[in-house]
């Protein structure tokens, strides 16, 4: 069994690994590094605006040649409903008290940022788009594969992997239930849930079900998660926790610490920061948050009521009132720089596969 893959020849790198495009916390370093070392940086692109994207990739490609990959999310269409604001302001006021922060006006041209953020990849010549939150509409696909830009969309089930491969994706992203952050989810399970299919589940059911290369996620940390995804049917891996903790990652000491403390029962799935389910350590405001007994705001309004507020916290050095997105395998993270952490994965997963 080899390292290289469709994978490896669709993206043109040497090594089967993407850096997951963690919005918030990648940084140019980051990115460029993980492909330096072979594999595929990503920016998490999903909060920037066309002008900030534009400098993002600028100083990714001053610092590698080498392809990479830009990660934006899907508008949804939500709609924005004033009770519901007016409400959930009402119960943050004492957060915002606290913190000595105001009310935030809430902006909801999340689509028109997103059409900005396309003609930017396109005049940029990025190599690599991958989609979270479903699938962006057809014109704006064949535009990217008309300028030669593959395409990788994210899916949390079956019925999602088949979607994107309808849609024309050249490749999918299997999230399994473990992964940190916000679920790539678009579709409801029957009791009005985002799919939870753990990795080792999820994987081998959709690798039978489309043609296109499966890439795993969720809770991949070593060599022997990627070795065990491949065997399974997966072409590649996709790593986000495991390269937050790294030094180049954006993530605030403060977050870094908190994964590395954590362990394997401490990470909990909510949507009370974003208004999407995502999945980060369990904390305070998560506790205070359940007991709201309304409907929290969609995404991305309840995510732009709520940002200031962990901003603040985390700057002010209080885990307890920010998010602290981690995957399940929280124990198995390093501190070390991204290229060491690219060298042991394909050292491990060289060893087992030569065992």
């Amino acid at each position: 069994m080899e390292l290289s893959s469709r994978v490896t020849k669709l993206l043109n790198i040497k090594y089967p690994i993407i850096q997951a495009g963690m919005a918030g916390s990648t940084t140019p370093e980051l990115v460029a590094t993980v492909s330096n070392s072979g594999g595929l940086g990503t920016i998490g692109a999903g909060y920037f605006s066309a002008e900030r994207l534009e400098k993002e990739i600028t100083y990714v490609q001053q610092l590698t040649d080498l392809p990479y990959s830009v990660n934006l999310f899907v508008p949804s269409d939500k709609l924005f409903i004033p009770e519901k604001v007016e409400h959930m302001n009402a119960w943050l006021k004492p957060y915002r008290r606290a913190l000595n922060i105001d009310e935030p006006i809430v902006n909801i041209s999340e689509k028109q940022q997103f059409e900005d953020t396309i003609d930017m990849v396109i005049e940029k010549g990025v190599p690599v788009v991958s989609f979270t939150f479903g699938i962006p509409n057809q014109s704006i696909l064949t535009r990217l594969k008309e300028r030669n830009i593959k395409v990788i969309g994210t899916a949390t089930s079956v019925e999602e992997a088949i979607a994107n491969e309808s849609a024309g994706m050249d490749a999918i992203i299997a999230q399994g239930s473990e992964a940190g952050g916000h679920r790539g989810a678009f579709t409801e399970t029957s009791s009005n849930l985002t799919p939870l299919i753990g990795t080792m589940s999820l994987v081998p059911q959709i690798v039978d079900q489309v043609n296109i290369p499966v890439v795993a996620a969720g809770g991949i940390m070593d060599g022997r998660g990627m070795v065990a995804s491949m065997i399974l049917g997966a072409e590649g891996i996709q790593m986000g926790t495991a390269f937050l903790t790294s030094e180049e990652s954006g993530a605030s000491q403060l977050y870094k610490n908190a994964i590395q403390h954590s362990k394997e029962t401490d990470t909990v799935v909510t949507n009370v920061f974003t208004g999407k389910p995502a999945r980060g350590i369990d904390n305070e405001f998560i506790h205070k948050m359940n007991e709201y007994n309304e409907d929290i705001p969609d995404y991305p309004i309840q995510n732009q009521l709520t940002s200031a507020i962990r901003k603040e916290a985390a700057r002010e050095g209080n885990a307890q009132w920010t998010h602290l997105w981690s995957g399940q395998s929280p124990r198995l993270a390093q501190c070390s720089s991204a290229s060491t952490l690219m060298e042991r994965l394909v050292q491990q997963a060289n060893q087992l596969l030569n065992q």
